[in-house]
């Protein structure tokens, strides 16, 4: 994928760690945003260092986290409701950026046999503290041995989407899913709250995905999109978090209004704030 520099759809401050402004770039072909400049492999573990960093940590400091992990544990037996109706029952599911574990750990508790990815060593020592080991990498594991691959907010994490899923067509047995789920920066309130949208997250994402650019990244590898499924609580999160960029304030109820509008509107357009996506191989 090529992009140009100089063809800036959008410049976005970095809210959570180091307040420095990145460009966001195009590619038409692809309808993907790339983040530049993209940290180095070696710098980019030092933008995840921050308490505020929520999917790496099991904080409940405030009434936004405590309200953030009650919604979740909903969401975790959604995701274990999900991947079970594909497999139509259990098997071996493989999950990369597994936070500090607790998908894997709700899967588990229902009979899946679970492997699980995380590079950040401090989320790996709390799933460890949960019993979940995690991997530092896929590197070691042997090429087809699972039933389904889950990605849950973390494609949009990785330094070469394109080399990731190659990876995981390795990984996967013939006939068996990939579920990744990403950010829509198509939809509403990506469009309302434009360079305060908290889903650009730079330089956390190092990518910002489309429908399209999902269907044309999986579809080069043959790997077919069967479905795709709206994550209706991330519109009410991520409107959240960008009234409090926007205003330096979480203002609940115009959060909550413009999440809500987002979820209807994504009814008509199909774009929703974030997207599940089911891909096949």
């Amino acid at each position: 994928m090529n992009f140009d520099p100089r063809q800036v759809f959008l410049k976005v401050k970095d809210f959570t760690v180091s307040n420095e402004t990145f460009d966001l770039v195009k590619n038409e072909n692809y309808d993907i945003l790339k983040t530049l400049p993209q940290p180095s492999l070696e710098n980019l573990p030092s933008y995840y260092q921050s308490a505020d960093y929520i999917s790496h940590t099991d904080s409940k400091r405030s009434l936004f986290e405590k309200l953030y992990h009650l919604v979740k544990l909903k969401n975790l037996s959604d995701k274990v409701r999900l991947i079970t109706k594909l497999q139509r029952g259990v098997g071996h599911v493989l999950d990369l950026g597994a936070g500090t574990g607790d998908f894997l750990k709700t899967a588990a508790s229902v009979k899946w046999e679970i492997t699980g990815v995380e590079p950040i060593e401090a989320a790996r020592n709390l799933a460890a503290q949960k019993n979940i080991t995690l991997l530092s990498d896929t590197k070691n594991l042997e090429s087809a041995q699972f039933d389904i691959i889950t990605m849950w907010h973390v494609l949009e994490h990785v330094p070469n989407p394109v080399e990731q899923i190659t990876e995981l067509k390795r990984l996967l047995k013939p006939g068996g899913f990939i579920v990744v789920a990403v950010p829509n920066f198509k939809s509403f309130d990506a469009d309302y709250y434009q360079n305060f949208w908290a889903a650009y997250d730079v330089p956390r994402h190092l990518w910002h995905f489309s429908k399209n650019a999902i269907e044309k990244l999986f579809g080069d590898q043959q790997l077919i999109l069967q479905e795709v499924k709206p994550m209706y609580f991330d519109a009410f999160y991520v409107s959240l978090l960008s009234e409090k960029y926007k205003t330096g304030k979480m203002n609940f109820i115009k959060g909550f209004w413009i999440g809500l509008k987002s979820n209807i509107k994504g009814m008509v357009s199909n774009e929703y704030s974030s997207q599940i996506y089911i891909i096949k191989k």
